[in-house]
């Protein structure tokens, strides 16, 4: 694969990834009503090539408060 298919091909990836998991966790957090932050943690795996990313962070839900 070329630097530029291998570029794309992730870009194109990595939108899909951003778009559903942006409206999965906004569907969550209507549904749950939580006040404060959520802590939302996301795991990217390949077992091909061995990789396992993780990537926890805090989403301010807008509503005040001490946490979820």
């Amino acid at each position: 694969m070329s630097d530029d298919a291998l570029n794309m091909s992730m870009r194109k990836f990595l939108k899909q990834v951003g778009v559903t998991s942006q409206q999965q966790i906004e569907a969550a957090v209507r549904a749950a009503g939580p006040k404060g932050k959520v802590t939302v943690r996301a795991v990217i795996s390949c077992p091909e090539i061995g990789l396992d990313h993780v990537i926890e962070g805090d989403i301010d839900t807008g509503t005040g408060g001490e946490g979820a």
